[in-house]
């Protein structure tokens, strides 16, 4: 489509593919590596292979895309008519990614807007949903306007950015997202959880908790058994969603078991639930929080209007 906003984010938006295709969202992939061999997420390597890899025991990191593969981005962006970006990332607390983008954004050939969310997973991945349908409206009214006065569609694309950039943010501050992992080995490995919380849960063999709190990774609550870490996360998320109209998303790593029987009942008590997703993370954060992991992802329907 000439002239049209373009959104890109990474793979740990693990966003659904039709909604991929039908936003045209560009998803640049993080890195993971095995031993000595380097994969692409989400196109080389998949979530039960990294699962594999670290019931093995075997070396397992990730890496962020360089600027350079961000810069191939924009260029393509540019090159397919498009007028501005939006590139939409996980954490900078947790990932250089949103700096790689930032790098690239700075020599690109068209305006481009690099957002931190703050956020993994499909909390990331509901902000680039939002800021991707109010870029799909924005572009179908002024492509009904064409050929009408100059003002039918007030301001340009630093404008029309501007409107979309919010909208990502807004959806982003509004989102919170609650995990249970088996063990927090893996997350003290990655150096995403501390060395002494880390420890300090397995002396005590509790089963941890955890929210996404100011872009990082941080103990929510300590429950002795994995039975009530799950129905502890149940509630935390019926609460947080409360009545008002919320996205849904079930995470998990190789625990489909859990997943399924949890998001139905989250469809039976969630009263105002707009859209419910069920989804395996990729092998980046499935390198990080280890089989076994189980999420909710709780998010506002954002008003694009307001």
């Amino acid at each position: 489509m000439p002239g049209h906003l373009a959104l890109v984010t990474d793979s740990t938006a693990y966003l659904p593919p039709e909604a991929v295709e039908r936003h045209r969202i560009h998803v640049v992939p993080l890195s993971v590596a095995v031993g000595d061999e380097v994969f692409a997420e989400g196109i080389e390597i998949s979530p039960k292979d990294v699962a594999e890899a670290l019931r093995s025991k075997q070396r397992v990191t990730t890496s962020r895309p360089s600027p350079e593969t961000f810069a191939a981005a924009y260029r393509a962006a540019a090159e397919s008519g498009a007028r501005g970006v939006v590139s939409i990332h996980l954490s900078a607390e947790l990932s250089g990614t949103a700096e790689a983008a930032q790098l690239a954004a700075a020599n690109a050939p068209i305006p481009v807007r690099v957002v931190d969310s703050r956020l993994v997973g499909m909390a990331l991945g509901s902000s680039v949903l939002a800021a991707a349908e109010l870029a799909d409206a924005l572009d179908g009214a002024r492509a009904g306007a064409a050929g009408a006065a100059s003002d039918a569609v007030p301001g340009g694309t630093e404008a029309d950015l501007d409107q979309v950039v919010e909208a990502a943010v807004r959806r982003a501050a509004g989102t919170s997202g609650f995990f249970y992992v088996d063990t927090l080995e893996h997350l003290r490995r990655g150096g995403r959880i501390g060395t002494a919380q880390a420890l300090v849960g397995s002396a005590l063999a509790v089963k941890p908790l955890l929210h996404l709190a100011g872009g990082r990774i941080e103990p929510l609550e300590k429950v002795r058994t994995a039975s009530r870490a799950i129905a502890r996360l149940e509630e935390i998320a019926v609460e947080r969603a409360g009545t008002l109209p919320v996205d849904i998303t079930v995470h998990h790593l190789v625990a489909e078991q859990r997943a399924e029987p949890l998001a139905e009942r989250l469809r039976e008590r969630v009263p105002g639930l707009n859209r419910l997703y069920v989804s395996e993370v990729g092998a980046v954060i499935g390198a990080h929080v280890g089989p076994g992991l189980l999420a909710v992802v709780v998010a506002p329907v954002v008003d694009l209007t307001g």
